[in-house]
């Protein structure tokens, strides 16, 4: 016969996992998330699924990993009230999406209008609805972890202001985590 420990043993557990469930469901509390198991590069013929939720005004993990090279099929969901946004690429590209947002400011209530920017600084680009999910599957290209930072960043006016914008971490080792830095 197993030991159970008694309830007012396990009372500071119990305690601590409802605080985090209840933080947790507050609006605009992140919820910071670590990968439990290493990341395995998806293909053509398996991508990696991928969740990124958009929320009024932060998304959900606090980081993307992903693979140079690798194909994911990225599922952006809308859990805020407002339209959102995620691009994916480097500062050049979160700042020519910011500038071309920004002249959208001011525009009539509705659909949100339509921008571009030019090819090269691009990157990958999801708007989802309010309630919304986006399914797309995308081929990371490869070199981009020695290319330099990746952010996704929404910039529909004013929200990465509000900082709804998280980085990427670019999973290089052979063992499918994150090389670790001096500072971690």
């Amino acid at each position: 016969m197993t030991a159970v420990p008694s309830l007012r043993a396990r009372l500071p557990a119990i305690a601590a996992l409802v605080m985090a469930i209840a933080a947790a469901c507050q609006p605009g509390v992140p919820v910071t998330t670590s990968p439990t198991s290493p990341v395995v590069a998806g293909s053509s013929a398996q991508p990696r699924e991928i969740n990124l939720i958009a929320k009024d005004y932060l998304f959900l993990p606090d980081a993307i990993e992903l693979v140079p090279g690798e194909t994911v099929l990225l599922h952006v969901i809308n859990g805020g009230l407002a339209v959102h946004e995620a691009i994916f690429g480097d500062q050049q590209v979160q700042d020519a999406w910011e500038i071309a947002e920004a002249a959208t400011v001011g525009a009539a209530p509705g659909p949100t209008p339509l921008v571009s920017v030019p090819p090269e600084v691009a990157g990958v680009r999801v708007v989802v609805a309010s309630g919304e999910r986006v399914d797309l599957i995308w081929t990371v290209p490869s070199g981009t972890a020695s290319a330099g930072a990746w952010i996704v960043g929404c910039h529909i006016p004013g929200h990465w202001a509000k900082g709804m914008q998280v980085p990427v971490r670019w999973i290089t080792g052979s063992n499918g985590k994150a090389p670790q830095s001096p500072a971690s």
